[in-house]
């Protein structure tokens, strides 16, 4: 009985390690949840076969050069019959092997890296994504809110109006701003449904339901990163790793162009007598000792290492850009919070109840309700701003790859 108890929670486990539907009701980690969307996307598909392709190469220039030759040959002298057969081997004398091994490891690198840039930048898409989608949400609830509340303005507008207590001035008021909220709310029903179709084909397991990052995801602050971190950034170690890749290839052409030993061993009978040979052929680069051809392999690789070194330098000041912008956003959002905090929440009954008493005139009502709502758009859109100047400042720092794992 515990036996198949352990069983049946066995195959549970391989269920939900291998089911990404299963592993979407099962598991709360968002994180997980958002590498295994991010992994089926077709872009990042096609990157992780090309870096699999790219490890096959690699293992194709690990593999020794030289494969021995098998020669034979057979002649008839009047009763005599003389044969030989032999086997001939080119030694590997300067260790060109060696070298395109350690070209190898640079490419596995390489491929390693991009699939890894690839990776990143659909995570950043997918959370920019996201971010675009809960902003349009949440504007388009206070602008249907903010529609319920003109209708039920308009009707004790017009209620008011029958009973004496309002001239017709308002009502027509009222009316244009119901007029206007509408068009403004088709506008952000719009944005909203695009911005969801955005997030659904980033993430093909998404719904509404599921909501947007949740606010355990964002790092409360950017720390400053090292040269060791910045050299870790996918897209400075695929340009580093393709440079130290060319600079083993210039020492492979180095090596290659020098004369390489073809030693051959033969045996046979010749004259009704057995015979052994050995041979022994070394090319003599007289004519041509190929030195133009190392010269070109390394300049190739110098004009590598300086897109390396203008990689590496760009990415450095383009991640402290988006670490000032970044800081510039949040410090404007939490000041808006600040400023905002408790008014806006209150200023709907307050305004309402100022202008049943009369001290507020319909004109100053409808004012003061649209500056309500625009002041709620703004912080919608300056919280959106923020949250994407961070993602900006992740993926500039390659940090983002430090939340979300992706594996071969």
């Amino acid at each position: 009985m515990i036996s198949i108890h352990w069983l049946q929670r066995g195959l549970l486990s391989v269920c939900v390690l291998f089911s990404p539907l299963v592993a979407y009701a099962q598991t709360s980690d968002w994180d997980d949840w958002l590498a295994t969307q991010i992994l089926q996307h077709p872009d990042v598909l096609a990157a992780r076969e090309q870096w699999l392709g790219s490890n096959a190469t690699a293992d194709a220039l690990e593999q020794p050069l030289y494969n021995p030759s098998l020669s034979s040959e057979v002649e008839r002298k009047g009763q005599e019959r003389n044969f030989r057969v032999g086997v001939e081997q080119t030694i590997d004398w300067w260790d060109q092997r060696g070298a395109r091994q350690e070209q190898a490891r640079s490419e596995r690198i390489a491929a390693e890296a991009l699939f890894r840039q690839k990776s990143l930048d659909k995570t950043a898409e997918a959370l920019s994504a996201l971010v675009e989608w809960r902003a349009a949400d949440r504007a388009a609830d206070i602008a249907q809110a903010q529609q319920s509340q003109l209708d039920t303005l308009f009707d004790l507008v017009q209620r008011r109006v029958q009973a004496g207590d309002l001239g017709g001035s308002d009502a027509e008021l009222t009316f244009l701003s119901l007029s206007q909220q509408q068009t403004q709310l088709t506008e952000i029903e719009v944005a909203l449904q695009k911005a969801e179709s955005r997030v659904a084909e980033l993430l093909p397991d998404w719904t509404p339901e599921r909501g947007g990052v949740p606010d355990e995801f964002w790092p409360a602050q950017s720390e400053t990163i090292s040269e060791k971190t910045l050299l870790q950034h996918p897209a400075v170690a695929t340009v580093r790793a393709r440079w130290q890749s060319l600079k083993d290839e210039a020492e492979v052409t180095r090596r290659s162009n020098k004369a390489e030993p073809t030693v051959g061993l033969n045996a046979g009978r010749d004259g009704g007598q057995s015979v052994v040979g050995l041979t022994l052929s070394i090319p003599l680069n007289v004519r041509n000792n190929f030195s133009a051809e190392s010269r070109a392999a390394e300049r190739e690789a110098s004009r590598a290492y300086a897109q390396f070194q203008a990689v590496y330098r760009k990415k450095r000041f383009d991640w402290q850009a988006a670490q000032k912008a970044w800081q510039r956003f949040d410090q404007q959002y939490r000041r808006w919070q600040s400023v905002t905090q408790n008014r806006i929440e209150n200023s709907a009954d307050l305004l309402k109840r100022q202008w049943r008493s009369g001290d507020l005139s319909t004109t100053d009502y409808l004012l003061a309700l649209n500056q309500r709502a625009q002041s709620m758009l703004a912080g919608i859109e300056l919280e959106k701003q923020t949250k994407q100047a961070l993602i900006d400042v992740l993926q500039e720092s390659g940090r983002l790859m430090n939340e979300i794992t992706l594996t071969q």
